[in-house]
């Protein structure tokens, strides 16, 4: 008989089922492997992309209302992988769960009784405090041995620490723990929890890119070959900027951005080939086979 697998809600997001489906292929194979099902809601909206500033508009948090509502009818846990929706769904999870007044409004506007009860948790936390990194080390069939890898956190993975408690938002050690786990030399870098300037990439994309440079250049400088990250949109930020930044400053060169769940799926011994490699602007390839991680 095969291992027993615990099944957990999945929300996947709007990006993961588009622009970063590498991100969730991996994702679900790893997470799979290591005996945990992630099946994806039924049905699903967007979770509305950020968590609303004026929480006393009730119909701003209608959107994660309804995600939440699909995964009450299954679970009293709904996992994520997208630091954005992570942080929309956490959050509102949490505010509902403590304004009871303002979620019977919702609860009218929807038609249906969600109760407050939904953990929204992050395979990082799925596998740090329900598997545990020590053991996931022991299944690793393809150590990511010599890849000097930073990890970047961003904002939203950690950042309300009061709502989110992920980890700490200064001195985090969570994606730190799980790539060392993997076999990779972790490179810790200063600017791993800094803003890459989210959606300012839409409005004012030099800032954006200037913001990803300095992140980037503060990798390298600590001796970095690869950033590993859980947000798509601090993917795209870092890694489509950098053909502006490779013309701009002489001393820069072109750093990979993967996704946690990429490597992940790599050191498990997974088939890689629908990883989404190719649609990286930064090829990560061919520093992967220099290392024999893939051929």
């Amino acid at each position: 008989m095969g291992e027993q697998r615990t099944k957990i809600p999945y929300f996947p997001g709007c990006t993961l089922s588009t622009k970063a489906v590498g991100f969730d292929v991996a994702g679900r194979a790893a997470a799979e492997a290591l005996g945990f099902e992630l099946v994806e809601l039924s049905q699903w909206n967007c979770c509305g992309a950020t968590f609303p500033l004026a929480v006393d508009n009730e119909l701003a948090l209608v959107g994660p209302t309804r995600i939440l509502l699909q995964a009450q009818r299954e679970s009293t846990r709904l996992a994520t992988l997208c630091s954005i929706c992570y942080n929309v769904l956490r959050r509102t999870a949490g505010f509902l769960r403590e304004n009871e007044e303002k979620r019977e409004r919702i609860n009218l506007f929807v038609e249906e009784a969600y109760r407050g009860e939904v953990r929204v948790l992050h395979l990082l936390e799925i596998l740090r405090d329900e598997l545990g990194f020590e053991a996931l080390s022991e299944r690793i069939a393809s150590p990511l041995e010599g890849l000097r890898c930073a990890p970047y956190y961003g904002c939203l993975l950690l950042r309300p620490q009061s709502e989110i408690g992920l980890d700490d938002p200064d001195e985090p050690t969570i994606l730190h723990d799980l790539l060392a786990s993997l076999g990779c030399e972790v490179v810790d870098f200063p600017y791993k929890t800094e803003c890459c300037g989210s959606y300012l990439t839409v409005s004012a994309a030099a800032a954006a890119e200037e913001l990803a440079y300095a992140i980037l250049r503060s990798a390298q400088q600590e001796g970095a070959e690869m950033v590993a990250t859980s947000c798509p949109l601090c993917q795209f930020n870092l890694d489509y900027r950098q053909a502006e930044m490779d013309r701009k400053h002489p001393d820069f060169t072109p750093l990979p951005v993967l996704y946690f769940t990429q490597l992940l799926g790599i050191a498990l011994g997974l088939d890689s080939t629908d990883y989404g490699f190719g649609d990286h602007y930064v090829d990560p390839r061919p520093l992967l086979r220099e290392k024999g991680l893939v051929v």
